[in-house]
């Protein structure tokens, strides 16, 4: 009996832990999948992102149950983080920008008379914050503060530094240490 029993616990336990090995595999997503993960990491919202993504019916029901699968959930975040990273450095483009851009296209539409729908899309405007109409009917164009965004390039070049610092601090810190234990 005791034999018998040690047998079904060896074919249990091999089943279970063959079943929680196979849990463990990572599905790949199908192509709407991933496109529902894009959508979701972009919207946040399950029903429009599964509508975007071409799921049919109830929308609201079928991102509900994406949401509850880990395969999902994880691409979701690495979307949402490709995003944070992708952000930060858009943020850096744009005080570049403004720090270091040309105003010509402004001083061109501020010059120009009456400009065409064509010239005015071609027009590079990104420095300018507002532009409007006084009273006399001059043009009046206000441009983000350039020295503004060079603090803000200044102030994150100083944490980059910072960080490369400490790293460098404790690289020297453990080659001291290492040395240190050279010479005992």
């Amino acid at each position: 009996m005791h034999a018998i029993f040690r047998v079904f616990s060896g074919i249990v336990g091999g089943f279970f832990r063959d079943s929680r090995e196979v849990t463990q595999i990572k599905r790949k997503l199908k192509p709407r999948e991933r496109l529902f993960c894009g959508y979701f990491a972009g919207l946040g919202d399950a029903e429009r992102a599964a509508r975007k993504a071409g799921y049919t019916g109830d929308c609201k029901l079928k991102g509900d149950r994406l949401l509850c699968e880990e395969a999902i959930l994880e691409e979701i975040d690495r979307q949402i983080a490709i995003r944070r990273k992708t952000l930060s450095r858009m943020a850096t483009i744009g005080y570049q920008r403004l720090a270091f851009g040309s105003i010509a296209d402004a001083l061109r539409l501020l010059f120009a008379e009456s400009p065409t729908e064509q010239e005015l899309r071609d027009m590079d405007l990104f420095s300018v914050s507002d532009i409007r109409r006084n009273k006399d009917g001059m043009l009046e164009i206000k441009f983000f503060d350039r020295l503004r965004a060079l603090e803000k390039l200044g102030a994150d070049a100083r944490e980059d530094n910072a960080g490369v610092a400490g790293l460098m601090e404790a690289i020297g810190r453990g080659a001291m240490a290492a040395g240190g234990e050279e010479d005992d």
